[in-house]
């Protein structure tokens, strides 16, 4: 687990992933991904690899299109909860559900049509790691296979610890007044990592490397992969009062989603999402 902080699995094996992307803005994050995926994956039946897919949430969706599934993740917990989802896709099943690191994958060489790789490239902290687990997907995807690699964006903790700063409240969100939390943020903004060893400076997340779009373009690229578009998943969106009030009414969560999918290639502003996802094709040469 070299370049991995040991908080991170902690958090998983505390099965605290459970339901992430199923309340605020999970929401959208999880809405926009199932669009994208839609839109650029093969049509099934295809091989996916869910790898550091946590229980399986994208791994059941997908199973439940017709593809077959292999869910990968390096925390036992999520590997064990990875039943949990089945009961709202009858007659699905995953191909298979396995407790792996990202950076070495049991199956074979160009074995799969689609990977997901939704959550390594944050977690692993040291480039050298990443370009490996990087070239690990490049090496099971087939030719012509499309890769999928959400990222973070160096202004993602900054961000949101605006919107829920709350200096007059006994009991509110004050990190923005911590020299410490300042910080960590100005060296995420400086170079993209997230130094906070066993979440001692800050609760959201462990230490990781946030990646600004062409960064994560720049990576994928040195892992093998030429062609590659980066979408902004949240845009905006996230920012919007009551979100889970307004995400139950089905006009309302369509206009929301709208002003997403209006955004997400805008390089101005892909900075603004928080949350980047990467599609990248190997190509056939």
């Amino acid at each position: 687990m070299k370049a991995i902080d040991s908080s991170v699995l902690t958090y998983y094996e505390a099965g605290e992933e459970y339901n992430r992307l199923r309340t605020g803005i999970g929401r959208i994050e999880f809405e926009r991904t199932k669009e994208l995926l839609r839109e650029n994956l093969p049509k099934p039946p295809a091989v996916i690899y869910d790898i550091g897919g946590a229980y399986g949430e994208y791994s059941w969706y997908l199973a439940s299109l017709g593809y077959e599934v292999h869910l990968f993740d390096l925390s036992e917990r999520n590997i064990e909860m990875s039943d949990l989802p089945s009961s709202e896709y009858p007659g699905c099943d995953l191909k298979a559900a396995e407790v792996c690191d990202a950076r070495s994958i049991p199956r074979e060489d160009e074995s799969a049509d689609a990977i997901l790789f939704m959550g390594p490239l944050y977690h692993i902290t040291e480039k050298k790691e990443r370009l490996k687990a990087i070239g690990e997907c490049y090496r099971l995807l087939k030719k012509g296979g499309v890769l999928f690699s959400a990222s973070l964006t160096p202004f993602s903790v900054l961000l949101h610890n605006i919107t829920v700063y709350s200096p007059n409240e006994e009991n509110g969100n004050r990190y923005l007044e911590d020299p410490d939390f300042l910080t960590m943020v100005e060296r995420e903004l400086s170079d993209g990592c997230h130094v906070n060893p066993g979440r001692t400076v800050y609760s959201g997340i462990g230490s990781a490397h946030f990646h600004s779009a062409s960064e994560l373009r720049k990576e994928l690229s040195e892992g093998g992969f030429e062609e590659t578009r980066v979408h902004g998943i949240m845009g905006g969106a996230w920012l919007v009062k009551d979100l889970d009030d307004v995400w139950e009414n089905e006009t309302s969560r369509k206009a929301l989603m709208r002003t997403v999918s209006l955004l997400d290639e805008h390089e101005e502003i892909l900075g603004l999402s928080g949350h980047l996802l990467a599609v990248s094709m190997k190509m056939n040469n």
